[in-house]
């Protein structure tokens, strides 16, 4: 019975393959959709893989992308950033990302964009996470886009969690013909319900 127990336990939880190799393919398809830098403890959970496994992939993905293994040094590179691992366009490729992104984006913004940077102006500097807290949908892609328009920026990274906090731009300012943030108007005269306490979250 006992050996019955111990097959039943080997079958339920397989041992994932920890070798070097194993482990960078992994990363590498968490790191992908990543839009917030991991620390090595959370990326090593996130593999299951150990932590010394995990910060010695990193290491030979950075000398890959590099181009210190003897491949071409991509366009992108795997940079750590307050403490956390994540992904990054090249600086030099900057404005050729940007450019290829507002020729894909709309001239108008979507309704979400707009509620988003709404939220992001009146709370600023703010991260995505409390962004999608106050509007309770997921806000990842219409971030992303406000980065590209240049409407919002990253103000800075939190040094213990590696949240990025975003702020607006003055691009913002000169598309919506004020001079400050403080020409905005209060936003509780616009609320229907509930007025009086999302004015005391968003605007203190």
């Amino acid at each position: 019975m006992t050996d019955d127990t111990a097959t039943e336990t080997d079958a339920v939880t397989p041992a994932r393959p920890s070798d070097t190799a194993s482990v960078a393919r992994r990363l590498e398809a968490i790191l992908l959709i990543l839009d917030e830098p991991q620390s090595l403890v959370s990326l090593a959970a996130a593999v299951a893989a150990p932590v010394p496994a995990v910060r010695q992939a990193i290491e030979g993905l950075v000398a890959d992308y590099d181009g210190e293994t003897g491949g071409p040094r991509r366009g992108f590179e795997l940079r750590e950033v307050g403490g956390g691992w994540r992904l990054y366009v090249r600086e030099e490729y900057d404005d050729v990302v940007g450019e290829f992104v507002n020729t894909q984006a709309p001239s108008r913004l979507s309704q979400a964009a707009l509620e988003t940077l709404a939220v992001i102006a009146y709370k600023q500097p703010v991260t995505r996470g409390q962004v999608a807290s106050i509007r309770a949908v997921n806000v990842d892609s219409v971030v992303r886009t406000l980065l590209a328009r240049g409407l919002i920026t990253e103000v800075f990274t939190d040094p213990d969690t590696g949240a990025i906090h975003y702020g607006t731009t003055d691009q913002l300012l000169v598309n919506l013909g004020i001079n400050s943030l403080d020409e905005l108007p209060h936003i509780s005269p616009l609320l229907d319900d509930g007025a009086d306490g999302f004015d005391g979250e968003v605007l203190r």
